[in-house]
């Protein structure tokens, strides 16, 4: 038991940091877009969080997993002979990036829309470039800032990463469910809640030590 289980809790760690790694950055791309100035692009992107914010995590992921292929399958009644579909690990490393992309991209936002427009006009007097400032004044502080919002998301993630069982992917949970069913015994899923508790508190630890080391931009 304790072999499946060690199994689902890597796949489960493999789900969670390769989320990580496509949402961060691209979540600065939608940020980017939904603060443009390009009403068009702007709007689009809002609507786009609207949807992805709007809309449950599990649906998304089965959307991502089964609409490929219902596509496919439509263009085929037509005579178009073309098949795609998404394997059940990629497509739910796809739907929670998007969705974790959105959620971190409104946290950016909010982080840099926080920075008053006195600090851009001082950088301008003191003959900063917009480069030096974007960087050395602006990035520190909205990093400070947006650390606290991201630790919740990033624990959020450590339990959504079970919601990937619905498309078949076999993740800690599902594991522990079919133990479960084959054991008759509460024990894996025991197992399974002490893995994501101790994975949010090393999760809770690490961005407390982030905190604190970035503490000098306090304001005093």
């Amino acid at each position: 038991m304790l072999g499946q289980m060690l199994s689902g809790s890597v796949v489960s760690l493999e789900v969670f940091f390769l989320t990580l790694i496509f949402a961060i950055p691209l979540a600065a791309v939608i940020a980017m877009g939904r603060m443009s100035k390009v009403k068009a692009l702007s709007h689009s992107v809002n609507f786009l969080l609207l949807i992805v914010r709007g809309t449950p995590l599990m649906l998304q992921l089965l959307v991502v997993y089964f609409v490929p292929g219902l596509f496919c399958k439509w263009l085929s009644s037509y005579g178009y002979d073309f098949q795609f579909r998404l394997n059940r690990f990629p497509a739910a490393i796809v739907a929670l990036s998007v969705n974790y992309a959105c959620y971190f991209a409104e946290i950016y936002r909010g982080g840099f829309e926080s920075i008053p427009k006195g600090q851009y006009e001082a950088c301008v007097v003191l003959g900063y470039s917009r480069m030096q400032t974007f960087f050395r004044i602006v990035v520190p502080q909205v990093i400070k800032r947006i650390i606290p919002a991201m630790g919740n998301e990033v624990m959020t993630l450590v339990k959504d990463t079970a919601l990937v069982s619905v498309i078949g992917v076999s993740e800690l949970l599902l594991v522990a469910k079919e133990r479960q069913s084959s054991l008759f015994s509460f024990a894996p899923l025991f197992i399974a809640g002490v893995f994501y508790f101790l994975m949010n508190a090393l999760v809770s630890f690490i961005f407390v030590k982030i905190e604190k080391k970035l503490s000098y931009y306090s304001e005093k």
